[in-house]
C-alpha cells in the first residue's frame, strides 16, 4: 500500500482509506471468483493498482469528464482511477458477468458513486466518452473498431480525446497502423522493476458520426 501515497502524495484521507481497503476486498473476492491470478494477489498494489494509475500520470482526468473502461475484469484500471478522480464518471464494462459482480461489490464497499458497471460487450455501450481506457484486452486494431464511435467531439484535456491503453513489451508491429499513437514509458513515473517494459499508449480518435 505504501507505494500509492509515495507516488501520489496529494491523496486525501478518504482516498487513502479507499485504497487501503482494496487488498482485503480483492483477497476475499479472489477466494470465491478468480479475478486476479493467484501469484499476483500478493503484489496487488504494484501490479494492479499502481499499474492502473499509470494512466493518471499521463493524463489526470478533469471534473465532469467521462471515461469508459473496456474489459475491466475485476475493476482495473477503472476502480483505482475512480478513487483517484471522484468527480469523473467511470463506466466499467466486461463480457463476463461474475467479474462485473466483483466490480459492483468493490465499488459499493468503497462508496464510489462515480462508477457504473455493465455486463456486456463494449460495442453495445451507449454514450460518448472523453477517454476509453483498458489493460491489454486485445490488439489495437480490434480495440479501435470496438470503441472508435464512442469518443466525444470536444476536447478539454491536455491531450486529445481517445484511447489510453496499458500495454507491455515491443509494440512496434502492433502500432504500425497508428502513426498518431504516443507511447509513455511507465519507468518515467515509477521505480519498481515491474514497469520496465510497461507503457501507456495514447491514441487520439477523431469523432465519427
Amino acid at each position: 500500500m505504501e507505494v500509492i501515497p509515495q507516488n501520489f502524495p496529494e491523496l486525501t484521507d478518504r482516498q487513502l482509506k479507499q485504497f487501503s481497503k482494496l487488498e482485503n476486498l480483492y483477497a476475499d473476492w479472489n477466494a470465491k471468483i478468480n479475478v486476479i491470478s493467484r501469484k499476483d494477489i500478493d503484489a496487488l498494489y504494484v501490479k494492479h493498482v499502481l499499474h492502473s494509475l499509470g494512466i493518471a500520470k499521463v493524463q489526470p482526468f478533469l471534473p465532469g469528464s467521462k471515461v469508459l473502461d473496456v474489459g475491466t475484469g475485476g475493476g482495473f484500471p477503472g476502480i483505482p482511477l475512480a478513487i483517484m478522480f471522484p468527480e469523473t464518471q467511470f463506466v466499467l464494462v466486461d463480457s463476463i458477468g461474475k467479474k462485473i459482480k466483483v466490480v459492483e461489490a468493490v465499488a459499493e464497499s468503497l462508496g464510489l458513486k462515480n462508477v457504473t458497471s455493465i455486463h456486456g460487450r463494449a460495442e453495445k455501450v451507449k454514450g460518448e466518452f472523453d477517454f476509453v481506457v483498458s489493460r491489454a484486452v486485445t490488439q489495437m486494431d480490434d480495440f479501435v473498431k470496438w470503441v472508435r464511435k464512442k469518443i466525444r467531439r470536444k476536447n478539454k484535456h491536455e491531450i486529445k480525446n481517445g484511447i489510453l491503453y496499458l500495454k507491455g513489451g515491443d509494440l512496434t508491429e502492433e502500432l504500425q497502423n497508428f502513426p498518431s499513437a504516443t507511447l509513455y514509458d511507465l519507468t518515467d513515473y515509477f521505480d519498481d522493476p515491474f514497469f520496465e517494459t510497461k507503457k501507456v499508449v495514447h491514441l487520439p480518435i477523431k469523432y465519427r458520426l
